[in-house]
């Protein structure tokens, strides 16, 4: 990854932190892993772990297997490597060995509790029974959500690559091919213009359950085109949703999307340093219900960072999180199969637009 190193944990931190997720591991480390690699960040119980000792003082170590040895030591801004045998040793015990080689065997070392197995934490408690085990999660949830400038730009970089391919596949949905068909053609563009890999939904206003995966349901003049993509480069997405429509909209669709319209930049410019996440999200649900329209959504949009798209501050209901400058934010008031979002950066002097190579002013109309 390009971005700096992180410089945010010294001043956070009262102990030493141990890694294991994928977003703390990569944030971390400045390593994203491809493919099968990438799935054992994912698998609390994998037998081919990756962790990371992050000490107060002095340098991190990586825990890995063998396989994952040679792309980390190319890679990763971490030096020191400490190599286990998959498959015949645990990660964890190997993580012991570590801690008390770094003379922490018996100090608070902090572990995502979300994310280390109740299993791994008892093996690891065997092993050191004088270790001070705490949970880090939520303190690292607060170490990340403020975003380097150069974090702020392999997001934009992932952003522009999203739009490029809606600009691409859009204009080639035909009437009678099926959801699959353009969903393929869409993650195979986001691959082919340098994302490490791609995921989301593209379905049809017909089509009811939209995140129940791609169908073969077929295209129709008048179908409403709803998306919601994620394209990861270098470890961070480009994430946002674009509508489409097949042929030229009705005069409804004109209307409920012009509203959605008004409500989603309302919406944004609330994000400003200073507001919390549940004063947006219960501004949304007003300014819905001012229009005779319920919002349902258990959330009006959310936090990105590395590894995975959704982090806080989770615009939700009740969320105390206050926004802070730097925070990058998915912003998401959707209603029905009218989903626009767009990432912004949180700035004191007003939101900062990171996807804004597609504009969202009216629908994507397909002749």
């Amino acid at each position: 990854m390009s971005g700096p190193r992180p410089q945010r944990l010294s001043h956070s931190n009262r102990g030493e932190t141990c890694r294991s997720s994928g977003q703390n591991f990569t944030y971390l480390s400045g390593l994203a892993y491809p493919g099968t690699l990438a799935r054992h960040l994912d698998l609390p119980d994998s037998v081919r772990g990756v962790l990371l000792v992050w000490p107060r003082n002095g340098e991190p170590v990586i825990v890995l297997n063998k396989i994952a040895e040679g792309l980390t030591r190319r890679d990763s801004w971490v030096e020191r490597i400490e190599v286990y045998d998959a498959y015949s040793e645990s990660p964890y015990r190997r993580l012991s060995h570590v801690l008390k080689t770094l003379g922490l065997g018996g100090e608070r070392v902090g572990f995502e509790k979300n994310y280390v197995s109740a299993a791994h934490w008892e093996e690891v408690q065997r092993e050191l029974p004088s270790l001070h085990m705490v949970d880090c999660a939520a303190m690292m949830d607060e170490v990340r959500w403020i975003k380097t400038e150069g974090e702020i730009r392999l997001l934009k970089t992932g952003a522009d690559l999203l739009d490029d391919a809606y600009l691409e596949v859009f204009p080639t949905i035909k009437p009678g091919e099926t959801e699959r068909a353009v969903h393929s053609r869409l993650i195979g563009s986001c691959l082919r213009r340098g994302a490490n890999w791609a995921h989301g939904i593209l379905n049809s206003s017909r089509n009811l359950i939209p995140y129940a995966g791609e169908s073969d349901s077929t295209w129709q003049r008048g179908d409403v085109v709803r998306t919601d993509y994620v394209a990861y480069v270098d470890g961070y997405p480009g994430h946002q949703s674009r509508n489409a429509v097949l042929g030229r909209p009705s005069a409804e669709q004109v209307r409920d999307y012009r509203i959605t319209r008004e409500i989603y930049g309302m919406t944004i410019d609330r994000c400003r340093p200073g507001v919390s996440a549940g004063e947006v999200y219960e501004f949304v649900v007003k300014e819905f219900a001012k229009h005779g329209w319920s919002y349902t959504s258990q959330l009006a949009g959310h936090g990105v960072g590395c590894w995975w798209h959704q982090q806080e501050p989770v615009i939700s209901r009740g969320n105390k999180i206050v926004l802070e400058e730097g925070m990058v934010l998915a912003l998401e008031p959707a209603r029905e199969y009218y989903h626009i979002q767009d990432m912004v950066v949180v700035r004191a002097g007003g939101p900062q637009l990171i996807s804004d190579k597609l504009g969202t002013d009216q629908m994507f109309v397909i002749e």
